[in-house]
C-alpha cells in the first residue's frame, strides 16, 4: 500500500485539457492511470479498501470540464491558479472518510417490476461489442441536453435527456408547471400524482426518453440554498411522499424519471471543482442522518419504480458523489437493490476508472473520462467488461420497462433559434386546468385579520403595487431560461417582474403568463369597478380614499448557481411599509422560491392578509383571484419554517464553508435536525411554522383511534426479515403497515373548503427529533357541517430509526406518541402506540 501511494504521489495533479470533443463545446481528459496498465486487478481491490471512491480522483484534470449553459449545470467558474509550490495541498489525509463499498452489484431483474426488462436488455448486450456498449455509457452532440449513442445494426436509438423537473426547458407549445416547492405545498397525494402524470405526458409527446426531475436533493437542510425550491420540501417525509407520486405519475405517462441528486447537494457555493481554487465542498454527515434525512425521500422514489437516478456534483464524506462506492454501491444499487441506471449531473464525472467500479453508469453530456479511455480500462483490466456490460444493462432495461422501445414519439426539439424542421408538435393538452388548481392548492393564507379575504361583493376599488404585479418587460434576454440566464442572474435577491418560476436548469420556459394584475384586471372589469397601480415606486405618492383594499405584490429569488444572498428584502419590505402607512387594508402577496422572513411589516396594524404563492406556473394570476375573491378557499400548508429572523436559523442559515480553503467542508453536525425539528430541539418559536396555514373556514378534528393493523398483534420484530430478499427500494419489510390512525374532522364553519389534516409521531429515544411528519390527508371537499372520515397507515419504514451498527432500519421498543392536528405546532389530538 505504501508503495501505492507513493506512486500516486510521483502522479501530475494540474492538468490541461488534450483534444477537445468534435462539438467543440466540452473538453476531456484521458485516464491518469492507464500508465499502470499492468497493475492486475487483485492490486485495484485493494486500492479499493484504501479509499472511498476513490483516490482517483485527485488526479482527473477537473477544472477543464466546462459547458457553461447548457445541461442541468452550469459551468465551472474558473480562478487565478495559485502559484505556491505548495499547491494543491495532499489530499492523503482525507481518505477513507468514506467507506469503500465494493464491486459495483450488477443489476439481475431480482424486483419483480424489473425481471423482464432486464431479461430483454441482457439478451441484447450479449450482441454488444465492447465499443457499443461504451457508446451507450455516454453522451454525445444532438438535439437534447443530452443524447446516448445509437447501435443502429440492432435499431437501439440514442436516448433524449432533457430538463426539467417543473416543464420542458427552452420549448415553445409547452407547459409551464409550478415548481416542486409550491406542488409539495398542497399535501395533496392526488394533485402530485396527476403533476407528474402530466408533466410526463409532456416530455413522451415531444419524444423525450428520460425526464431530468423530479428533485429531492436538495432537500432543503440550508435556509437559503439556491436550489430548495426545485424540491418539495425539508422535511424527508413530505418529499419522499412527492418525489414517490411524480415519479410514478411520470413513468405511468412512459417517460423514464430520473429522481435527483443524489445525494447531499445542500448548498450552491463551492458545488464545484473550481481550478486554483480547490476541491467541490464535502458534505460530511453521518450514518443515521444520510439514511433517515436525505435517503429516505429517494426510496419513495425507487419503491415506485425510477429507471434512472442523477448523481450530484459536491463530494460527501470527502469523496465526489458521482465516483462515492458508499452512495452508489452501498446505498444505492445494495441497500436500495436499484436496477436502473446511474446518470452524472452535466460535467460532473471526476474520474475515469474510479467512477466506473463506484457504480455511475452514464456520463453526460460528453464522453467525459470514458468514450474510447473506458474501452481502453476494460483491456488494460482496470475495469472490468462486466461492470461496462453492467452498465449497458441498465440503461436498456429501462427503455424496455417503459415500453419505449416501440411506437414511442419521434424526439421534437428544436433550439430557439434555429429554424423547425417539421410540424409544430404541440404537448400542453388541457394542462393549464391542472396548472391553476395545483397553483391554487399551494398557496398559503398566513395571516387573514377579521375575515379580510375573501373579497365580497362591495369590494370594487383595488389599488395594486409592486414589482411582481405584472410580468417581467424583457424576460427573453436568453431564450431557454425565463429568470434569466447564469450570466446575468449571479446574486439576485428578487425577479423584477411576477415570479413563476425560478433559475437555472430547473426552471421552466412558459407560453404565457397571467400575472396578478391581468386577473385583477379581468374580474375588476366583469364587476364593473375600479383599478389603481404603481408598479414601480417603492413610496407611492397617492393616497385613494375611497379604496377598498390595497395589495401589494413582491417576491424573493433563487437559482441555481448561487445561494441566496438574503431571506428579506430592504426595498421590497419598505414599500410594504409604505403602502401600509397609507392605507389601512393592505394585502401582501409574496412570490418565493423557498422560506421568506416578514417580520419587518407582519405585525403591522394595518396589513390585514397575507398569502405565500409560491412559484404556481403560468396560471398565477389566475390560481391568485380564485383565492381572493373566494371562488376557492385556501388550504396550502408552508413546506417550511418560516423564523422571525434569519439569526433564528443558526447554522442552517447560510453555507458553511470558508471560500478559502482547498478542501472545503460542510459538517451536518445537527444531525437530523433541521427545519421544525430544530426549533423543536431548541425552544425557538417560529413566526409561522412547518405545516401551517390558514382556510376561511374552520375545522374540527375528533375521535383518534390508534392501533396495529392486527389488532391480535402483541409485538413487532425489531429488523425486517434477513432471509427476505431486497427489491428496488428496500427490502419489501419496510413498506409493510405496521399501524393505522384513523380521525373524524368536520367542517365548523359557514364556508365549505378542504382541510388538510397532518400526522406526527414521536420516535422513542432521547437522540431522536421530538416529533416527525409521518402522515398527511387532503380531505375532500367539505360543506359546513359535512365530516370526513381519514385513515393513515404508518409503515415499519415510519416507526423505524436507522441501526449504524447493524446498518438496518430497527423499530425501537417503548411507547410511540402520535399527534393529529393542522400544523407541526396544531394539534388538535394525540395519542399513543406501544411497541414490545
Amino acid at each position: 500500500m505504501e508503495y501505492l501511494i507513493s506512486l500516486y504521489g510521483q502522479l501530475p495533479h494540474n492538468h490541461t485539457s488534450t483534444t477537445a470533443a468534435a462539438s467543440g463545446d466540452f473538453h476531456y481528459f484521458p485516464f491518469p492511470f492507464l500508465a499502470l496498465d499492468k497493475l492486475s486487478l487483485s492490486i485495484q481491490g485493494a486500492l479499493s479498501l484504501l479509499c472511498t471512491a476513490s483516490w482517483l480522483c485527485a488526479a482527473a484534470g477537473r477544472g477543464a470540464i466546462t459547458r457553461a449553459g447548457s445541461g442541468p449545470g452550469p459551468g465551472t467558474t474558473q480562478a487565478t491558479p495559485h502559484n505556491s509550490t505548495a499547491w494543491p495541498p495532499s489530499e492523503l489525509p482525507y481518505y477513507g472518510r468514506s467507506p469503500p463499498v465494493y464491486p459495483s452489484p450488477p443489476a439481475n431483474g431480482s424486483s419483480p417490476l424489473w425481471a423482464a426488462a432486464h431479461a430483454r436488455a441482457q439478451n441484447l448486450t450479449s450482441q454488444l461489442t465492447l465499443p457499443e456498449l461504451v457508446n451507450l455509457t455516454r453522451g454525445f452532440p444532438g438535439p437534447c441536453v443530452g443524447n446516448t449513442g445509437a447501435v443502429p445494426r440492432l435499431s437501439i436509438p440514442s436516448l433524449c435527456f432533457y430538463d426539467g423537473p417543473s416543464g420542458i426547458r427552452g420549448q415553445e407549445f409547452v407547459s409551464a408547471f409550478p415548481a416542486g416547492i409550491h406542488v409539495a405545498a398542497t399535501f395533496d397525494h392526488d394533485l402530485l400524482y396527476r403533476y407528474g402524470a402530466a408533466l410526463g405526458a409532456e416530455f413522451r409527446g415531444r419524444g423525450i426518453n428520460v425526464a431530468l426531475g423530479p428533485v429531492a436533493g436538495p432537500l432543503g437542510r440550508v435556509a437559503r440554498g439556491g436550489r430548495n425550491w426545485e424540491g418539495l420540501s425539508n422535511d424527508p417525509y413530505l418529499a419522499g411522499q412527492g418525489l414517490g407520486l411524480i415519479t410514478r405519475g411520470m413513468q405511468d405517462a412512459g417517460v423514464i424519471a430520473t429522481p435527483k441528486h443524489f445525494l447531499l447537494n445542500e448548498q450552491e457555493f463551492r458545488r464545484r471543482w473550481e481550478d486554483g481554487v480547490g476541491e467541490a465542498v464535502s458534505s460530511n454527515v453521518d450514518d443515521r442522518a444520510l439514511h433517515e434525512l436525505y435517503v429516505f425521500p429517494f426510496m419513495n422514489a425507487l419503491h415506485e419504480g425510477a429507471g434512472a437516478v442523477m448523481c450530484s456534483y459536491q463530494r460527501a464524506n470527502h469523496s465526489y458523489a458521482c465516483q462515492n462506492s458508499k452512495l452508489l454501491n452501498g446505498v444505492l444499487k445494495t441497500e436500495l437493490g436499484f436496477e436502473g441506471f446511474v446518470i452524472s449531473d452535466w460535467d460532473g464525472q471526476m474520474s475515469g476508472v474510479a467512477s466506473a467500479n463506484a457504480g455511475l453508469d452514464v456520463v453526460m453530456p460528453g464522453a467525459g473520462f470514458w468514450g474510447e479511455k473506458l474501452g481502453d480500462a476494460v483491456r488494460n483490466g482496470s475495469v472490468a467488461e462486466e461492470r461496462v456490460r453492467d452498465m449497458a444493462n441498465r440503461v436498456l432495461a429501462a427503455w424496455f420497462r417503459l415500453e419505449q422501445d416501440e411506437g414511442y414519439p419521434p424526439t421534437s426539439i428544436w433550439p430557439s433559434d434555429e429554424t423547425r424542421d417539421g410540424e409544430v408538435v404541440d404537448v400542453q393538452g388541457d394542462h393549464a386546468e391542472l396548472i391553476r388548481e395545483v397553483g391554487t392548492a399551494g398557496t398559503v393564507l398566513v395571516k387573514n385579520v377579521n375575515g379580510t379575504l375573501p373579497f365580497g361583493n362591495r369590494t370594487r376599488f383595488l389599488c395594486v403595487y409592486g414589482y411582481d404585479a405584472v410580468v417581467k418587460a424583457a424576460p427573453w434576454g436568453n431564450p431557454d431560461r425565463y429568470s434569466g440566464g447564469y450570466d446575468v442572474n449571479a446574486g439576485w435577491n428578487t425577479f423584477n417582474g411576477t415570479m413563476v418560476t425560478a433559475g437555472g436548469s430547473g426552471g421552466n420556459t412558459p407560453g404565457y403568463v397571467v400575472s396578478p394584475f391581468q386577473a385583477l384586471q379581468e374580474r375588476v372589469a366583469r364587476d364593473r369597478g375600479v383599478l389603481r397601480w404603481d408598479f414601480h415606486s417603492e413610496d407611492p405618492g397617492t393616497r385613494y380614499a375611497h379604496a377598498d383594499a390595497c395589495l401589494v405584490f413582491i417576491n424573493a429569488y433563487a437559482s441555481e448557481s448561487f445561494d441566496r444572498p438574503s431571506l428579506e428584502d430592504a426595498p421590497s419590505d419598505r414599500l410594504v411599509r409604505n403602502v401600509a402607512a397609507m392605507c389601512a387594508n393592505t394585502i401582501v402577496v409574496v412570490h418565493s422560491a423557498g422560506i421568506r422572513t416578514v417580520d419587518a411589516w407582519i405585525l403591522h396594524p394595518n396589513v390585514t392578509a397575507v398569502l405565500f404563492a409560491g412559484l404556481p406556473g403560468q396560471e398565477s394570476g389566475h390560481s391568485l383571484v380564485s383565492l381572493l375573491y373566494g371562488d376557492t378557499s385556501p388550504s396550502g400548508r408552508l413546506p417550511y419554517t418560516v423564523a422571525k429572523t434569519e439569526t433564528d436559523y443558526a447554522q442552517l442559515l447560510n453555507s458553511s464553508v470558508s471560500g478559502a480553503d482547498y478542501f472545503p467542508d460542510s459538517d451536518f453536525a445537527e444531525g437530523l435536525h433541521i427545519d421544525y425539528r430544530a426549533f423543536d430541539r431548541d425552544g425557538v418559536a417560529p413566526r409561522f411554522e412547518f405545516g401551517f396555514g390558514l382556510s376561511y373556514t374552520t375545522f374540527a378534528h375528533e375521535r383518534l383511534e390508534v392501533r396495529f393493523v392486527d389488532t391480535a398483534q402483541t409485538s413487532v420484530a425489531e429488523y425486517p426479515d434477513p432471509g427476505v430478499a431486497v427489491v428496488q427500494g428496500g427490502h419489501p419489510e419496510l413498506w409493510d403497515a405496521v399501524a393505522v390512525v384513523k380521525c373524524v374532522v368536520v367542517n365548523t364553519g359557514e364556508r365549505e373548503s378542504t382541510e388538510v389534516v397532518q400526522l406526527y409521531v414521536g420516535v422513542p429515544g432521547d437522540d431522536t427529533p421530538v416529533r416527525q411528519l409521518r402522515g398527511f390527508r387532503r380531505t375532500r371537499l367539505l360543506s359546513p357541517g359535512q365530516t370526513a372520515k381519514l385513515e393513515f397507515e404508518l409503515t415499519r419504514r415510519d416507526l423505524s430509526v436507522w441501526d449504524v451498527v447493524a446498518q438496518q432500519w430497527r423499530l425501537r421498543r417503548g411507547e410511540y406518541k402520535v399527534w393529529v392536528g393542522a400544523s407541526s405546532r396544531d394539534f388538535r389530538l394525540n395519542g399513543t402506540l406501544v411497541v414490545s
